[in-house]
């Protein structure tokens, strides 16, 4: 996805936007729905990685609910990913993806099992806001 540009990210949540090309779309001209569960993918393994998970895991569970459609070519698509929770085994996330009016256009839920990275040698913890690493080693 090289038109994806991540504009935020704090420990747990990562927001990012996308320029609809054509490439995109569906026969009718919408966002496929496939991108967004692809993005639901991605962005929730970031959510994982925000919180200093050197390796994010593996997906167990990821799904869509489509609410209207997403934008045509030309379009912005705005996503948030939240980690909704994270456990020694499996870690839950939520993105929501909007127009550039704000609405809801679709939602998705990502499961991933972390249970062999969450005690990873290179994790790292940060501040809450994210701007510093208490331990570990930063990558560069």
């Amino acid at each position: 996805m090289p038109d994806l540009v991540v504009t935020r990210a704090v420990p747990g949540t990562v927001e990012a936007t996308l320029k609809v090309e054509q490439y995109n779309t569906n026969r009718v001209g919408t966002v496929h729905g496939g991108l967004i569960l692809s993005l639901t993918d991605t962005l929730g393994s970031l959510a994982v990685a925000s919180k200093g998970h050197f390796m994010t895991g593996v997906s167990t569970d990821v799904g869509t609910s489509f609410v209207r459609p997403a934008g045509r070519v030309g379009d912005v698509l705005h996503a948030k990913a939240v980690l909704t929770g994270i456990g020694k085994q499996l870690a839950y996330t939520r993105v929501d993806f909007t127009n550039p009016a704000g609405e809801l256009v679709a939602y998705g839920y990502h499961t991933k099992y972390v249970g062999k990275s969450s005690n990873h040698h290179e994790n790292v913890k940060f501040t809450e806001d994210g701007e510093k690493t208490v331990e570990g080693n930063d990558v560069e």
